[in-house]
């Protein structure tokens, strides 16, 4: 289920996710610290923007188990995804990919969105997998654009658009 990300969702553990390597390894994210006033900023930022930040809600009990945020360019029809799963213990149980679909179908149904886009590190074997399932294609590479555990690696860009 995805619902509104609100500011009763930044607690120890959405904070723990943030802070935690093996969640963020691919993400910029891994780069900084993470406390309740950096997190309060950043859901602060979307209030009166286009941009969307949903937590993703296990149905069964309601449980915060990850975010998406979606940045919409209103005046080029664009949105930029972007997901993080927080909770490992759900790694490879669907969620992602049902958030994922729910989400990115939801924002191409939108008459105002015509492209819907997204990025990941070239090592990042899970978010290509699920693009790809989402019906995303390989749009763009950067080669060697990010450093990751002190090697270069590709930044692939997927798209998707409204119609596909």
């Amino acid at each position: 289920m995805l619902k509104p990300f609100l500011v009763a969702d930044i607690n120890d553990v959405y904070i723990g996710w943030l802070n935690d390597q093996n969640v963020v390894k691919y993400s910029n994210q891994r780069f900084f610290a993470h406390n309740m006033e950096s997190c309060l900023r950043y859901q602060a930022s979307f209030e009166g923007t286009d941009n969307l930040f949903m937590g993703i809600r296990r149905l069964l009990d309601d449980k915060l188990i990850g975010t998406l945020t979606a940045y919409v360019a209103s005046n080029h029809g664009t949105v930029d995804v972007g997901i993080m799963i927080g909770d490992c213990s759900v790694w490879g149980m669907g969620y992602g990919l049902d958030a994922w679909i729910t989400m990115t179908n939801w924002l191409l149904a939108r008459k105002d969105i015509r492209k819907l886009t997204a990025g990941t590190l070239a090592c990042n074997s899970g978010m290509i997998k699920l693009m790809e399932r989402s019906g995303m294609v390989l749009e763009a590479t950067r080669k060697s654009q990010e450093i990751v555990e002190k090697c270069p690696v590709d930044m692939l860009y997927y798209a998707k658009f409204n119609g596909n």
